[in-house]
Formats: C-alpha cells, structure tokens, sequence
C-alpha cells in the first residue's frame, strides 16, 4: 500500500489526488488530503465570489473526488506545527506532495500603505467569504470612495462586491455581517486602478463584462487612457481574451457618461465604477485617523511591454484603499524555499533541495509554478506532479506499514476533522440559514466551525 498526503484541498490538491487514484500503473494507493480548515476545497469555497455561483458550483466535482473509497479527507490539520513538519509526515506516509498555494499578499513597497483604511484585497475577500481567519475583521464601508489597485480578476471580483446591491446578495452564502455591511455601504464611487495598459490587464472578458451588468451602476472609461496603449489602436496581435476586452473597454469608453456629476466622484442615484489606466501609485495619502487619497504617477508605454514615469501625478479621493497587485508563496519549514519566486524548487514537480530530489517530496499548484492561471490551469499541472510520484513509487512504497495516519496525526497533537464532521458543517450552515430565511449561510468562525464538527463521528 503507498500512502500519499497531499497538502491542500483547493483545485491544485484535489486534482493531484484524482490522478493519483485514476491511474492503473499503482493500484495499491491511498490518499489523505489534510487541510489546515476544518472545510475543504479551498479558494473555491474561500476565494471566489459568493454571487459566482457557477464557479462555486465546482465543488462538486470536487466532492466527488473527496468522497472517494481511497481519498480520506482531514481538516483542521496544521502541517508545520510543532511536532508535524516534512520529517513528520515522511514517517506517516510514503510521499507528500504540497499544495499550498500562495498564501501572501504582494505589497506596494509604499509610503503609507499600511495606514488605516488601507488593506489587501484578500483580507477584503476573506472577510466577505467567512473565511475563520477574518472572523475579526470588520469593514464598515462609510467611505464614499473606494480605490482598488490592480487590473486583475480578484479586483474586478472586489470592485464589484462594492457595487453590488445587498438585496442581490441574500440568496448567497455570504454571513449576515458582511450582507450588514454592503446593505449599509456609502460607497458611490469604486476606481480600479492599473499601472500599465488595458491590453495588459490581467481580468478575463467574462469578469469584465459583468461589471456592466450591475443594476443602477455605471461603468466609465476614459478615452486617451485606453488610446495611449499600442495594442488598443491596433489589437490584431493580442491574444483572443485580449481583443474581447479591448472590445468591451471600447465600447464603454464611446458612450456617453450620464449627467450624474463630475468625473472625480460626485453624488447621484447609482454608483460609479471608474476603470483607469497607466497609474502607478507612489503614496498612499492621510494620517493615523485614516487614507484620504492616493497619489499616482502617469506612465506611458517604454515600447517594451513595460511602462515608465512621466513626472506628472494625480490624487484621487478614497477613504477604503483595497491592493490587488498580486500573491505571493510563503516557507514551508522543512522544505526549501526560492525567495525571488515565491516558490518551491522543483523538476517536475519533485521538491529539490541543493539541485537534488529530495526523497518523497512533491509539490503542485502555486507554491510549485508561482500564483498564475485559472482553476483549470491545476490539472495538467497536478498531473505532471502525479506522474513524477508514480514513477518514483517503487522507491518509496518499500517500508512496512506504518501506524494508522488518522492515530499519528493526533499523537502529533492534531485533532482532525475527517469527511463526516465537514458533512455536519454543511448541515448546520444550511439549518442556520434556514433560520434566518436564507439558502446555506457559511459560519464565519473557527469557534463555530469546530463545534458543528464536533457532532460528527471521528471515524470514516
């Protein structure tokens, strides 16, 4: 029997343990999927937006995966405690293979990007999805104007949360505190901000589109922003997402803005998202009672793919500063670690330590190719970490069998949370959002969490 725990049960974990158990090569397999959330799926359940119910509805494949017979789910799991590292695991099981994705922010690098007001986008997004770590956040989202920098579709998935009406919002599974929040948002004016050109944002078409599908918001464009970029006068040369997108900036940047008030944020019935270009923030503007603006910089094309400074700026109010501009992987003690990408070493997805293998360990998504692509993007890549494994199977399946994993990991201190106690987490968020007229509800907290966990039998 080989025994094989993958770390993470997002897309990139869940899908290297589906090419684990569909291969015919090593019948003999089984896999634990250990997560340190008593939940599993990941940035599915965590990261995506609560009114993308075609994208959430991916946990379903996922589940089927999960549920298995040679798949064992444990949350709650924290790989890296003391007492439960890569030498830990490699003594529980025959092979490790982490996919723990990017689980840090990039930051601005400046002055004033850490005052009141200002955070990055995934606190925002966590906070909105009940991810436990956030139950102590809070937003209240008095400010009138709102900044998200970054062209990318966690800041279109934010700038559009803002502009949502909370009413649109009830029939989600977002708690009752941030649906508080938005139905008592001020917020008239949100600006997504990027640094260089529209043909090199990073949103896809389909993202971009919904923001003109908001009731009672309007979306504008400013022409000699979207004119400036040499792939706007002429998009035969980008790629097909690339042209779409160019398209539909075009189109809102043709038509006539409505008579609500000056571009710069004025009041009116509806909300205003303002999508600006070639902007490079240089200060966060305000004091320790809060942000009150962002000073940027105005670029313009290099002809290289890159832009560079003009010395000319410009301030645009905001009160809630969200940074998008990207993630970042973070050490995973025992294994090694490239500070420059943000990634682990690897050859095709095995772990190399001083340009060598390091036995029974493996890594795939994120942590092992950097914070790029789309969920789809996970599965030739977990397979090519799948295929690497079986191949070094016959070397690594060569010990007696070891003590049952589920015993280890609490000997270790851990207090699993196996498939059952998550099926009585699905339970009680469905009872509690039945309670308040609502679909399922997340519970927000680990507190809650645990507790509904706590009704399930231990045993598989």
């Amino acid at each position: 029997m080989l025994r094989v725990a993958v770390i993470g049960s997002g897309p990139s974990g869940v899908y290297t343990a589906q090419s684990l158990i569909e291969q015919e090569t090593v019948p003999d397999i089984e896999v634990y999927v250990l997560d340190r959330l008593p939940c599993p799926y990941g940035l599915v359940r965590y990261g995506v937006a609560p009114d993308h119910e075609k994208i959430k509805s991916l946990q379903n494949n996922l589940r089927t995966v999960l549920e298995h017979p040679r798949v064992r789910f444990l949350g709650n799991v924290e790989v890296g405690a003391p007492g439960l590292g890569v030498e830990e695991l490699r003594e529980i099981f025959d092979a490790v293979v982490f996919c723990v994705g990017a689980a840090t922010d990039r930051h601005l690098g400046i002055p004033g990007e850490e005052l009141p007001g200002s955070h990055p986008a995934t606190e925002f997004v966590a906070w909105y999805s009940a991810h436990p770590d956030a139950a102590a956040v809070r937003f209240t989202l008095a400010a009138r104007s709102a900044l998200v920098i970054g062209v990318g579709n966690v800041a279109v998935d934010v700038a559009r949360m803002l502009s949502r009406g909370a009413a649109e919002l009830a029939a989600t599974d977002m708690p009752q505190g941030p649906l508080g929040a938005l139905a008592d948002s001020r917020v008239q004016d949100v600006w997504m901000v990027g640094r260089r050109g529209p043909s090199q944002a990073k949103f896809t078409t389909k993202e971009l589109r919904e923001l003109g599908s908001l009731p009672d918001t309007e979306v504008r464009v400013r022409p000699e922003e979207l004119a400036l970029d040499p792939a706007y006068r002429d998009p035969g040369g980008l790629p097909a997402v690339g042209r779409r997108n160019i398209e539909v900036l075009r189109g809102w940047a043709e038509r006539p803005t409505a008579p609500a008030g000056p571009d710069t944020g004025a009041t009116g019935s509806g909300r205003r998202i303002h999508l600006r270009f070639f902007l490079r923030p240089v200060e966060v503007l305000g004091d320790a009672s809060g942000v009150r603006a962002v000073r940027f910089e105005r670029t313009a094309p290099d002809g290289h793919g890159g832009v560079t400074g003009t010395g000319e700026f410009e301030d645009i109010e905001g009160q809630l500063v969200l940074r998008s501009v990207g993630y970042r992987g973070t050490p995973m003690p025992g294994l090694p670690f490239d500070e420059t990408t943000g990634t682990v070493p690897h050859q095709a997805g095995r772990v190399l330590r001083d340009g060598a293998p390091l036995p029974g360990a493996y890594v795939a998504g994120w942590i092992k190719r950097g914070p790029t692509g789309v969920i789809g993007t996970n599965r030739p890549c977990a397979k090519e970490t799948a295929q690497s494994l079986l191949a070094d199977a016959p070397a690594l399946a060569v010990r007696e069998a070891a003590e049952d994993p589920v015993a280890a990991l609490i000997r270790a201190g851990q207090r699993p949370v196996p498939w059952p106690g998550w099926l009585a987490i699905e339970a009680a968020e469905a009872e509690w959002g039945r309670g308040l007229g609502r679909g399922t509800v997340k519970l927000p907290d680990w507190a809650g969490l645990l507790e509904a966990a706590g009704s399930a039998d231990p045993a598989r």
